[in-house]
């Protein structure tokens, strides 16, 4: 059950995103272990870490896929778990197991989903052709999603998360599978995105991604956060990758270590 603690409701002046003691178990597995997060507004927030760390469920849990057992969450200054119908309308998700209709076109596809939201019939017209030629999906705008390629669902996916204008952006490994010309296309869009104030808060394992992109990061091992703030100050003049490494315990061996691997004089037979 949702702790509904008496504690006052973080004020949204500074912050787009508050979390306070996020906790999600399954059976005698702690996948997030009482997390706390405070991202600044207009920021590109990332939310790294390795396989398994909890990243996903605590997006999942940001954005009412997933009950927490514990915890709160702001978004917008608007609670999620209490006044959920309100938070939704101020964000869009991208999570990495999104099930699309897949026998909808990809216009079909946005213009339901406008239509769902309430959106007025020409705000949805104009929005999903702009989108479309944005995200270069246009000439498949007529094609069905169960036929697009994994790049091309992704940038779908992303057309939907914004279609409503949103403040705060969740993306779970959006850029995983995704063909480099998809995914400089993705990144012009979420920095458009945040230029004009908005909030993207990103989940990923790739540290070159997440350095380039990301203003913000928090480091997520076995379910708690060991290290967060500004990408410079966590960096402290190294290599995310290098500090990622050493904050969850990662191991320096590399597979120059395997000399059985390496062979012997070009024979690799025993």
């Amino acid at each position: 059950m949702v702790e509904r603690s008496e504690a006052a409701r973080p004020t949204p002046e500074t912050r787009a995103v508050v979390v306070r003691g996020l906790a999600k178990s399954f059976g005698d597995k702690v996948a997030v272990g009482g997390i706390d997060l405070d991202v600044p507004r207009g920021s590109f927030y990332g939310l790294v870490g390795p396989n398994g760390a909890g990243k996903s469920t605590t997006i999942k849990m940001c954005t009412a896929l997933l009950r927490p057992d514990a915890g709160r969450v702001w978004v917008d200054g608007h609670e999620v778990w209490a006044d959920t119908h309100e938070a939704k309308c101020r964000f869009g998700v991208l999570p990495d197991d999104l099930p699309l209709f897949e026998r909808l076109t990809g216009d079909e596809f946005l213009s339901f989903l406008g239509m769902f939201r309430g959106l007025a019939p020409e705000d949805v017209a104009s929005r999903c052709a702009e989108l479309l030629d944005v995200l270069d999906l246009t000439s498949d705008a007529r094609v069905l999603v169960a036929d697009y390629s994994t790049g091309m669902r992704k940038k779908i996916s992303l057309a939907a998360a914004v279609l409503h204008a949103p403040r705060v952006l969740f993306l779970d490994e959006p850029f995983e599978s995704v063909d480099p010309v998809s995914a400089r296309t993705i990144q012009d869009l979420l920095r458009t995105f945040c230029a004009g104030g908005g909030t993207v808060v990103l989940s990923s394992h790739v540290m070159d991604t997440v350095e380039r992109l990301c203003d913000h990061v928090a480091i997520v091992n076995l379910g708690h956060i060991v290290l967060q703030g500004p990408v410079d100050e966590v960096r402290g003049g190294r290599r995310l990758e290098d500090v990622f490494i050493d904050a969850v315990g990662g191991s320096h061996r590399t597979a120059a270590d395997l000399d059985w691997l390496a062979g012997r004089n070009g024979d690799a037979r025993p």
